[in-house]
């Protein structure tokens, strides 16, 4: 890792959040809430305005991870979560226009996974996986020390495969609890801590469900290293041996023992991640 300045941009349905990554070190942070009702322009003014307070002329590039389908080429950002006014703004162009500075854009999981690459659990590893485990079931695959978004930015959406009468993302993440059992996953958590039998049986249900998705990830791309990030990996020690169990099942026995699931201990990932894809696109 080298001494750059970056500005990594945390880009939230509610929130921006923004960082200077000098080296592997996070020095500040600025955040504002979004009037996600506003229209494009003022959302924009939102952005700007967190940028405004870390930018100068030491600074490299501006990364933004935003939850959303990207065209990563050309920087162009198409449906925001929550945020109806963002259709299909060309971000890349407005802030390269305004900063006179490289900037980037990618999906809020593909940003995790070069999170975890470049500054955390993955750092020395050429390929792995992030895989965010929230209220949705998301992925970003770094294979051979790159991100690979695929053509439309949407490699790594696992959770939308195909499963049992819905698809993963129904059974595998935050919305297992709601869905299933039409309770909040945020108060099954609670409840797990405390001891709960039957919240930590939900748990083990939805961690059995978990590695199915995990060993449909490992057909895909025989992937060896998988780093959890999102809410949802808290609540590990309450799936972990269901889901390790389907793991086990896979067809490959070699490919299962030398799987290795880490839990992200990075604070800011969301930053770091969107400061990463300088190192991606240039370095």
């Amino acid at each position: 890792m080298n001494d750059k300045k970056i500005i990594g941009v945390d880009f939230g349905a509610t929130s921006i959040k923004a960082g200077l990554v000098h080296g592997d070190q996070l020095s500040a942070i600025h955040s504002k809430h979004i009037n996600n009702a506003g229209t494009e322009a003022e959302v924009l003014q939102d952005l700007f305005f967190v940028i405004d307070q870390l930018i100068d002329k030491e600074v490299v590039s501006i990364g933004v991870g935003v939850p959303s389908v990207v065209d990563t080429e050309e920087g162009i950002v198409y449906d925001v979560i929550n945020i109806p006014s963002w259709k299909e703004v060309p971000l890349k162009k407005i802030l390269e226009e305004r900063y006179h500075i490289p900037a980037f854009i990618n999906n809020d999981a593909n940003c995790f996974a070069l999170g975890e690459h470049y500054f955390g659990k993955g750092i020395g590893k050429k390929d792995m996986i992030g895989l965010t485990i929230g209220t949705g079931l998301g992925a970003g695959i770094i294979i051979n020390n790159r991100l690979f978004a695929g053509a439309n930015c949407g490699a790594g959406e696992f959770g939308m495969v195909q499963y049992l009468d819905h698809v993963y993302e129904y059974y595998a993440c935050g919305q297992f609890f709601n869905n299933v059992y039409h309770t909040d996953g945020p108060l099954v958590f609670e409840k797990a801590k405390a001891g709960d039998p039957q919240a930590q049986q939900w748990y083990a249900e939805m961690g059995t469900h978990l590695g199915n998705a995990i060993k449909t990830i490992m057909y895909t791309y025989d992937i060896s290293l998988i780093i959890f990030g999102g809410s949802v990996r808290l609540a590990y020690p309450y799936f972990q041996e269901t889901m390790w169990k389907q793991i086990k099942t896979f067809a490959f026995t070699k490919s299962a023992e030398r799987l290795r699931i880490e839990i992200s201990d990075m604070e800011n990932p969301a930053i770091f991640g969107a400061a990463g894809l300088y190192y991606d696109n240039v370095q």
